[in-house]
């Protein structure tokens, strides 16, 4: 039965909500609410159930009923747990290609929480880009409230860009679209020359615009963003007011359909792949001749690598396992001849071949390590100097559900870092539910587990969570029934707990001991760290929590009203709290536009690919793989960052240049796209001290006035060298 808030809903929503009494298991059921004639069907999850598995696999036979009823409808549904998703793929009728999508809430809100460990605030920003509102600012407000109101109002949209794109950079499509349109240009579609599936590639490099390339936007309104379409060189370039860029009567925009592409794909998309290609291969300076790992590469007639041996055609997984060294007298017409007794093991270098990443080559791997040889105790952790970590405080029974830690830690570890900045993760909890998640973590390296309590200010203090880049706090817990804002109990007491410590004294100790310098350098952080914050008020940290209301508790000089929407208070719009049901508004999204998830998606997981997809349904965890030229350029994608305007090479834009000037400047100089700010909630404060609290504003306007102080959101290009500043750093 509805209970009152609802029927309040339906009664105020009775022109366009009808409710109906049901199950869909029942094929009559399904006829009462015409189901084979909707345009989708939404399947949402009981986010509060005792068991999550239980909940999908109810939600997933829900799904093979109206499959079964209507096999071509359009299905959105929301799971719990990310094993789960595997069975979804085995439903015949199943096929994202027709818009079947599904929303993991695991996967997505520890996705969200990680990238937050890169860039504090990150989970704010990309919440409010899919979450459908219009803001109104009030001269009431605080001035910081109107500034993060105004990022609220942002949304995602798709437009297909002009032919006045055709043939640009994105860099130069991207400034275009900002300077002149006002309108953030975050990535395009990509069509595979081959035929095969679209991808969207996020901030590239390198590749010029084919003709009717679709363009993923940020926004206020899709009002706004037909300019992208609408933009004419010959008619707008002398345009001011980009309110008045309107269809023109020029030819090319006669029929959005019937444009004929001015280059053909495979000349726009032969050439950044070949560069790729080139760029991991060594050339060998006698005769530029390709080499990889000290050998020689056969070259095809088509300046490809030949991926053929002795004639024969190879499959993908023996290709990395072959060895390439052979006599060049053995070489005819390009192609390897292959000797029987070929002696392969003695030719293969496997020192220089040691497996680094997964087999799509998206993510560092490490081989299986069992969970003892990463567990520390107190005495352990306290001699370690952990600095610029990742500390998870856990709480969890030993048969608490699954969380899904895998998807905390993987964004942490795709293969876009270099080794060096992986930050290191260490978990303080229960180990008896560790032990349970293990087998999904075995692969991925610098892990460490202390089994403690994160209630235990001791177990804090040896894992030095003052110093920690990031303090994520989180329950695996079943809430339960009797009083829902109980659920976060352990959570609001962890985070207040931090919040009360004092670190003075730590910190001289770490100062005075000599042997600092080594023990960093063998956490693989060889950067040399800033002191940690000696309140534990100015620890960063991001509180996982189940029931929205629960906010109020978190911050106890925040003035929020109980009633509050989440949104709108304080520790959501500064990042240190996240909640799951944010996630609810992403099912509206993609049922408008499916292309919105799969881009937060790969934004948020750090490049989950189907292929990847795959390869975890089969349940045998990662699998590492031999690094081919192939694996190696998909390293080359953009990542998310924060960068400080106080210090660095973008300092000079923080003395009152406008938002306007930073962004083509990172753009152009250092292929960086700016996507908002992080903002000291306290503008006059020129030290950046204990209480110093920041918000975040979406992708500010143009004209928009910069402090010292601010921290700007970038994505950024991949870089083969360590670059110039470090991004890893975060600075408080």
């Amino acid at each position: 039965e509805p209970d009152l808030e609802f029927e309040g809903l339906l009664k105020r929503q009775h022109t366009r909500v009808k409710y109906f009494q049901g199950s869909l298991m029942n094929a009559m059921d399904l006829e009462r609410a015409k189901v084979h004639e909707a345009d989708a069907c939404l399947v949402l999850a009981n986010k509060y159930c005792p068991d999550p598995d239980a909940e999908d696999a109810a939600n997933i036979m829900r799904v093979i009923s109206i499959k079964n009823y209507s096999d071509d409808i359009r299905v959105i549904i929301q799971l719990m747990q990310y094993h789960n998703k595997a069975y979804l793929l085995n439903i015949p009728s199943w096929d994202w290609k027709q818009g079947d999508d599904v929303i993991c809430l695991a996967e997505l809100k520890l996705g969200f929480i990680a990238q937050s460990c890169l860039a504090p605030g990150f989970s704010t920003m990309m919440a409010n880009l899919f979450a459908m509102r219009s803001f109104k600012t009030s001269p009431d407000m605080a001035a910081w409230q109107n500034d993060y109101l105004q990022g609220t109002g942002c949304e995602m949209y798709t437009e297909t860009l002009s032919p006045t794109f055709t043939g640009m950079t994105f860099s130069q499509a991207s400034e275009l679209c900002f300077v002149k349109l006002k309108l953030l240009l975050l990535a395009i579609e990509v069509k595979p020359e081959d035929g095969g599936d679209p991808k969207i590639s996020i901030n590239p490099r390198r590749s010029k615009l084919p003709t009717n390339t679709v363009g993923f936007f940020i926004a206020q309104s899709a009002e706004e963003v037909k300019r992208a379409w609408f933009y004419c060189k010959a008619c707008h370039e002398d345009v001011k007011d980009e309110n008045l860029i309107k269809k023109c009567k020029c030819k090319h925009l006669a029929n959005k359909t019937g444009a004929t592409p001015a280059t053909p794909f495979s000349a726009a998309l032969s050439k950044p792949l070949l560069n790729i290609k080139n760029s991991v291969m060594a050339k060998e300076e006698n005769g530029s001749k390709p080499v990889m790992n000290g050998r020689l590469v056969p070259i095809g007639p088509n300046g490809l690598v030949d991926e053929t041996y002795g004639g024969y055609h190879i499959s993908y997984e023996v290709k990395k396992l072959m060895p390439t060294n052979k006599p060049a007298d053995q070489q005819k017409n390009g192609k390897m001849e292959v000797g029987i007794a070929d002696d392969q093991a003695k030719d293969f270098d496997f020192a220089k071949t040691e497996m680094k990443y997964d087999s799509t080559g998206m993510f560092h791997w490490t081989p299986a390590r069992s969970i003892e040889d990463c567990i520390l105790d107190r005495n352990q952790a306290a001699m370690t100097v952990l600095n610029g970590h990742v500390v998870v405080c856990l709480f969890a029974d030993p048969d608490s559900p699954l969380i899904g830690l895998r998807n905390l830690v993987m964004p942490l570890r795709a293969s876009n870092f270099h080794y060096h900045e992986l930050k290191h993760v260490v978990i303080v909890g229960a180990v008896d539910y560790l032990r349970r998640e293990w087998k999904t973590l075995q692969n991925l390296p610098k892990i460490s587990v202390l089994n403690g309590s994160p209630l235990s200010r001791a177990d804090l203090r040896a894992v030095n969570v003052n110093l920690c880049d990031m303090c994520v706090i989180l329950s695996a817990k079943v809430p339960s029934n009797d009083d829902p804002t109980l659920a976060d109990k352990e959570a609001i007491l962890a985070s207040l707990n931090i919040k009360a410590m004092t670190f003075g004294d730590i910190i001289t100790n770490i100062e005075s001991m000599g042997d600092s310098k080594d023990a960093l350098n063998n956490m693989g952080d060889t950067t040399v760290k800033r002191p940690g914050p000696i309140y534990g008020t100015n620890v960063p940290m991001i509180t996982e929590l189940v029931n929205d209301s629960n906010v109020q508790f978190l911050d106890q000089d925040d003035d929020d009203d109980p009633d509050t929407e989440l949104y709108l208070t304080q520790p959501f719009a500064c990042g240190t709290a996240f909640a799951v049901s944010v996630l609810d508004s992403l099912m509206s999204t993609t049922y408008f536009n499916q292309n919105a998830l799969t881009l937060i998606r790969s934004l948020i997981t750090g490049g989950a690919t189907p292929e990847l997809e795959i390869i975890l349904a089969e349940g045998a965890g990662l699998r590492g793989g031999y690094s081919t030229p192939d694996t190696l350029s998909h390293r080359d994608r953009c990542r998310v960052g924060q960068i400080s305007l106080s210090d660095g090479p973008l300092a000079t834009f923080g003395e009152g240049r406008k938002y306007q000037d930073l962004f083509v400047a990172s753009l152009r100089n250092y292929g960086m796209l700016c996507i908002g700010l992080y903002r000291l909630r306290d503008a006059a404060l020129t030290t950046v001290d204990a209480t110093s609290k920041r918000y975040v504003i979406t992708n500010p306007p143009f004209d928009f006035g910069l402090l010292p102080t601010d921290q700007v959101y970038v994505l950024l290009p991949f870089e083969r060298k360590q670059s110039r500043f470090s991004f890893s750093e975060t600075e408080v």
